[in-house]
């Protein structure tokens, strides 16, 4: 019977050896002549034990890593295809206590399957949401997105099925599905692992998307910067047209050219369109006048993927899971100084301390945990504190912060914070469409003030003008790039007012 061993190929794995694992596998079973497959796959998200191998057993999957070339031929002499034991050899991946404590319903194939076989996502239930929005109607296809309580993924949190309605109430002779794969965010790596490791959930959500709202065309903007991502998607969409999967819906893969502001819809659109991605006025919305001054919906990548699932085991299955108005799970992606860096996809309500400290392990090098960027570049730091902060949409807003795409960056005791909020002005001005004045120049603005406070200069006048100057900002600025921007710098100020040269009794 033949043996087979799982290799993932993803970006992330392939960045630590994952190709030169595969290769060396492949020559030993090839000269030991066994009777072994290898099969490529995504990740799991364990990133830590990355490459992460799996062998196929009659007791099921046992993992072995993180695992170089050179354990390879150890591996094998031992009796890898029979999985057993090894000092690299982690057992069941199900048992491993970071994959054992998630509920895996947008991410549950990824690492598992053969991200482009079409055998293999149906084998894994993939299509039945499909067929079952098909036994649904369009309308009640929407009525079941809406009523599992799906937000946004992408930062904002906005329904899905609210979003989708619209749209499909709108009269129009042609109307769109978006989807916006332009992940950006410090720490995030969601949008990377299901384009690489489940292409076809993309395509499905996407697919049930046009069905529901009377959109026969897609796009699916992936950021430049995602190569492997890129080619994935294409052979996916091509192996999907082929087998006639797409059924009179049709999708087109558009690369972004690098700016952090097309992850804003609106300019999106716009770079679609063929022009420089600058953020649109709204109203209208582009639900109403989007893509070509048609109806389109626009989603996250992540609020697409999760669709299938929904339709397929239905609303009520989903919205069991969360808290409050955030139902369902979320993708956090933990980075920075973490031990255990990687993808853990749970219910909306851990506590960010449970996240950082039971999750994450708390930091690689054992030093102090003094800060917690969640939410992206844009996100506000949030001090140990704060950790009993649920992970919800409308905690983190009460405490000034924001979810955003579900990035988990760590920083040690050695951050400086000032430093950091510098950077985030210096970011937002980079990354400026220049659109709108509040965030073309105050950025520069934002940027000179900090090197006056950090060198000394007037720092009471100067922060009094950092704050007023973020409050033009937060309410000026015509999108979130600018909007947002004020989170970091008021909460590093906030939380951390040392670093500004002033006492902490100085700042409540």
């Amino acid at each position: 019977m033949t043996t087979r061993i799982f290799v993932p190929r993803d970006a992330a794995a392939r960045a630590v050896g994952a190709d030169r694992v595969a290769e060396a596998l492949q020559a030993e079973v090839d000269r030991r002549q066994l009777d072994v497959t290898l099969v490529r796959t995504g990740s799991r998200g364990l990133f830590w034990l990355e490459p992460m191998i799996e062998v196929e057993t009659s007791a099921g999957r046992v993992a072995y890593g993180p695992v170089k070339a050179s354990d390879v031929p150890g591996l094998v002499e031992a009796g890898l295809s029979q999985g057993v034991a090894h000092p690299l050899r982690v057992g069941r991946p199900e048992e491993i206590p970071f994959l054992q404590r998630q509920t895996r319903v947008t991410f549950a194939r990824c690492g598992v399957v053969d991200p482009l076989s079409l055998h293999d996502y149906r084998a894994h239930g993939g299509y039945r949401g499909l067929a079952r929005a098909r036994d649904l109607g369009p309308a009640g296809t929407i009525e079941e997105v809406t009523a599992s309580g799906l937000r946004g993924r992408g930062g904002a949190g906005f329904p899905a099925g609210i979003k989708w309605k619209t749209a499909a109430d709108a009269a129009a002779d042609r109307k769109y599905v978006v989807c916006n794969a332009d992940e950006g965010d410090s720490g995030t790596y969601a949008d990377r692992m299901l384009m690489e490791g489940d292409p076809f959930s993309v395509i499905e959500g996407m697919t049930i998307a046009g069905y529901a709202v009377g959109a026969a065309k897609g796009y699916i903007y992936i950021r430049s910067e995602y190569p492997d991502a890129i080619r994935t998607m294409e052979r996916a969409v091509a192996v999907a047209r082929a087998a006639g999967c797409l059924n009179g819906f049709d999708l087109e893969i558009r690369v972004g050219a690098g700016a952090y502001v097309c992850g804003e819809e609106t300019a999106l659109l716009e770079s679609i369109e063929g022009r420089r991605g600058q953020v649109r006025p709204k109203p209208p919305l582009p639900a109403h006048k989007g893509l070509f001054g048609c109806p389109t919906v626009i989603n996250n990548l992540v609020t697409l993927s999760t669709v299938p699932a929904i339709l397929a085991d239905g609303a009520k299955a989903y919205a069991v899971l969360g808290m409050g108005r955030s139902r369902g799970t979320m993708p956090i992606q933990i980075a920075g100084n973490v031990r255990h860096g990687g993808l853990f996809e749970a219910p909306f309500g851990l506590t960010l301390g449970e996240i950082v400290d039971e999750i994450g392990g708390g930091t690689r090098n054992g030093r102090p945990i003094r800060a917690v960027q969640v939410g992206g570049p844009l996100g506000a730091y949030f001090p140990r504190a704060l950790f009993d902060t649920p992970f919800d949409y409308e905690a983190y807003a009460a405490r000034d912060g924001l979810i955003g795409h579900g990035g988990v960056v760590v920083f040690d005791d050695s951050v400086d914070m000032a430093r950091q909020a510098r950077f985030a002005l210096e970011f937002c001005g980079i990354e400026s469409c220049g659109k709108c004045t509040p965030c073309r120049i105050g950025s520069v603005r934002g940027v000179e003030t900090i090197d006056r406070i950090i060198d000394g200069d007037r720092r009471d006048a100067n922060l009094a003008l950092i704050e007023d100057l973020c409050q033009t900002l937060k309410f000026g600025s015509l999108c979130a790039l600018g909007g947002f921007t004020p989170y970091p710098v008021m909460s590093a100020i906030r939380h951390f007012p040392e670093d500004f040269g002033r006492p902490r009794h100085a700042v409540a």
